[in-house]
């Protein structure tokens, strides 16, 4: 296992939409054990594949007790309500924004073996599992932002010594 280095927003990695596994071998299980690793740090929750230089669809997460790593993850519900998050991301450090997203999700793809793995949760495990997902079809959080909010998360990104 190794904690990898965090692909900043810019990075064209980031930009694109991920493909999924078709194999499931020794390198899948290093990838999720990676994922795993670099998700751990204090003040992590989750880390998608993207964000180490890897354009696969995966993520790992530590979070509420819960941990391990996710592969062609497909958010098959959302819920309850859609409210604003402070939400922030390892590939935009420092920085936090009210981000709409839905109170309840419900995520189903494979575990590092290939077999079958569901996930659901509410408030920050949902955050959690929508912020990742979104990462895997190139989009990075401060891209959902309405209107004024996402001009406001561009600039101070722009200002932002590590841009």
């Amino acid at each position: 296992m190794a904690e990898r280095e965090i692909r900043l927003f810019g990075d064209p990695v980031l930009r694109e939409a991920c493909a999924p596994l078709t194999a499931f071998d020794a390198a899948t299980a290093q990838l999720a054990a990676d994922l795993i690793e670099t998700a751990l740090p204090e003040g992590r929750a989750a880390v998608a594949a993207p964000q180490i230089g890897v354009a696969l669809r995966a993520f790992g997460y530590d979070l509420d007790g819960r941990r391990g790593a996710v592969f062609n993850p497909v958010v098959v519900e959302t819920g309850g309500e859609r409210v604003d998050i402070d939400e922030g991301c390892l590939s935009v450090p420092g920085l936090w924004f009210p981000t709409p997203r839905w109170s309840y999700a419900r995520v189903t793809g494979l575990d590092e073996f290939g077999e079958p793995v569901e996930l659901e949760g509410e408030a920050v495990f949902a955050q959690m599992l929508q912020h990742e997902t979104d990462h895997l079809d190139g989009t990075v959080y401060v891209q959902t932002l309405p209107g004024q909010r996402r001009r406001e998360a561009m600039r101070q990104i722009r200002q932002s010594s590590w841009f």
